[in-house]
């Protein structure tokens, strides 16, 4: 990945993350990702996605289910640049925990199991961050092993 380039640009070359561009440009925000940001991205990789329930994928993808999956991916957005370092920071000055308010509006928990930050959702799924800091023109992304989930419905 090229910090000279978009976080849609990047993502869509790096093959690990080609379920999460697909889903990006099925719930049309190719656009808003593109644009100047900046924005923090906590990136499913395809095995994340891969150990959601059975279906769910093909499901979310559907026309009719743009809602729900714009929902779901604008709950891995939150504003600004945040790094693996502030997020360090946010959780040592918050006691052990950092809330972040997400562009789709719920919040994620983010803490320290040891040295690696995990995210927790609204429904208590836990999320690892895999690699921190990669760099983008308009943000910066994390890509995370699993799928956060907001309130759906």
């Amino acid at each position: 990945m090229m910090a000279t380039r978009t976080i849609v640009d990047n993502a869509s070359a790096a093959p690990n993350l080609s379920t999460l561009v697909a889903a990006v440009k099925a719930a049309d925000l190719v656009g808003t990702l593109s644009g100047p940001g900046p924005f923090t991205v906590f990136a499913p990789t395809n095995d994340a996605f891969g150990r959601l329930a059975p279906g769910m994928v093909d499901t979310l993808l559907k026309p009719e289910n743009k809602a729900s999956l714009t929902k779901v991916l604008t709950y891995h957005v939150v504003p600004g640049a945040i790094t693996a370092d502030d997020l360090r920071q946010r959780i040592a000055a918050g006691g052990g925990t950092a809330t972040l308010t997400t562009v789709e509006g719920d919040p994620i928990t983010a803490t320290l199991v040891g040295a690696v930050i995990t995210l927790t959702d609204v429904n208590g799924n836990k999320s690892y961050v895999e690699t921190a800091d990669v760099r983008q023109s308009n943000g910066v992304v994390h890509v995370v092993n699993g799928v956060i989930v907001p309130k759906l419905g």
